[in-house]
């Protein structure tokens, strides 16, 4: 899957200003919706609160990786951001998150583009230095290609 056809420079920001859970699923959601990836951006919220409520979405490592199936999602798409501060999150290794994968799914590719999209984001995250620049890259390009690289060339 060619990440760079789905993630923009415009759908990360490295300098979030949230300090909890809702404000960051906010601020990425805004991330989205300006730039024309959500026809309804409280309609895709609510999508994702329900999927929190059937579980945490937090990871380990600081990563969280909270995702939304919506009919207000227009194209299956990410949003990647990262806050100064620890954010409290309910995660696998119980760390407070800094870095936010919001996953923004098309109810129609649910079942496979959705599945792709996040086993290229688990096996990058799988990487102990992806990791550690994801929570330090001060460019938004190149959080892109750390993930970039974990492509499944017979994938889209």
């Amino acid at each position: 899957m060619d990440i760079n056809k789905i993630l923009t420079p415009r759908r990360v920001n490295l300098h979030m200003q949230a300090t909890n859970k809702e404000d960051a699923i906010q601020e990425l959601a805004d991330l989205l919706y300006d730039d024309g990836a959500l026809t309804s951006k409280e309609d895709f919220i609510q999508d994702v609160w329900q999927r929190e409520a059937e579980g945490s979405t937090g990871f380990e490592n600081h990563i969280a990786i909270p995702h939304g199936k919506s009919q207000a999602v227009k194209q299956t798409t990410l949003a990647i951001g990262r806050t100064a501060q620890d954010i409290p999150w309910e995660t696998l290794d119980g760390s407070k998150v800094r870095c936010i994968i919001l996953f923004a799914v098309r109810l129609e590719d649910q079942n496979t583009t959705h599945i792709r999209l996040l086993s290229q984001v688990a096996a990058a995250l799988a990487d102990d230095d992806v990791i550690d620049r994801l929570l330090t890259e001060t460019d938004a390009n190149n959080i892109i290609a750390l993930f970039s690289q974990y492509a499944e060339t017979d994938l889209c």
